[in-house]
């Protein structure tokens, strides 16, 4: 009897252990929890297809940008009028780097003159015009294709850079992930209703503090994601402003048939001040 219930409670050890380390090695990353999204029906609803841009974009110019992995990247860069060591990376929504974003891009060179402003390309070309090639195209984006193109970004910025972030949806997520690739060279992050990073060892290496900008109406990016982010960072020692809005998913891009003028204004006009505070 004493065998079987040691054979037992050894067997029962063992799933547990097992159970747990399984459930160790499947956890998704920040990313993959973000791109895992793309499948629920849902979330492509809060997506309609992107309003056409009409206006011609009359200032920036295509670069390219030379990553680790040997395979040359694209981005949308405006220098600023004079010389400076500021640099504002622009992260993209899931639509890819279309017209919208470079007039987003056009209009922050206009109100923050002191930096240039570069829109990463983390699609390397690939712009979807309808919903469903978003979600293929976010799910297809490998974390390691993006990190060589942001670390190759931030050398091209130079070793004196000072460095900034900006996304919306994917690109909010990527925005934070591209501040701690920053590293010293991070002076602040602003996340549009993307998924932040909640690691607390990742998070413990951050330089910079963050600005989230959360619509409370959102099933992702909902109360327990924040609420989770604001502990993970208060643990590390980090710095971190919450600007809520009465709105859903999405609300802050013009191109969105359900584009909030007055939030989308307010919280640019936050992100503004928070920028010129750098």
């Amino acid at each position: 009897m004493k065998k079987i219930l040691l054979l037992s409670s050894l067997l029962i050890g063992a799933f547990f252990a097992n159970a747990q380390q399984a459930t160790s090695c499947c956890q998704l990353t920040a990313q993959q929890t973000f791109n895992s999204y793309a499948d629920e029906k849902a979330f492509l609803k809060k997506h309609p297809n992107p309003v056409p841009v009409n206006e011609p974009i009359t200032q920036g110019e295509m670069v390219e940008l030379r990553p680790a992995d040997g395979k040359a990247a694209k981005a949308f860069l405006i220098k600023a009028q004079q010389p400076t060591t500021k640099y504002l990376f622009v992260i993209h929504e899931w639509w890819g780097l279309n017209d919208h974003i470079k007039q987003e891009a056009v209009k922050l060179s206009a109100d923050l003159p002191d930096y240039n402003i570069i829109a990463l390309d983390l699609y390397d070309g690939k712009i979807a015009t309808e919903r469903e090639s978003a979600a293929k195209y976010m799910q297809s984006v490998s974390a390691d294709r993006s990190v060589a193109i942001i670390n190759a970004a931030i050398e091209m910025a130079g070793d004196g850079a000072q460095i900034a972030t900006i996304g919306w949806c994917f690109g909010g997520g990527w925005s934070h992930q591209a501040a701690l690739l920053a590293g010293s060279k991070a002076i602040g992050c602003i996340i549009y209703y993307g998924q932040p990073e909640l690691n607390k060892e990742k998070l413990a290496a951050m330089q910079c503090d963050a600005l989230m900008i959360w619509p409370t109406q959102d099933q992702w990016i909902n109360a327990q994601v924040v609420e989770g982010f604001k502990e993970a960072m208060a643990d590390a020692g980090k710095q971190l402003e919450v600007l809520a809005y009465d709105a859903d998913h999405a609300f802050a891009n013009p191109s969105n048939p359900k584009f909030n003028k007055e939030f989308g204004n307010d919280a640019y006009n936050h992100a503004l001040e928070y920028l010129k505070s750098k």
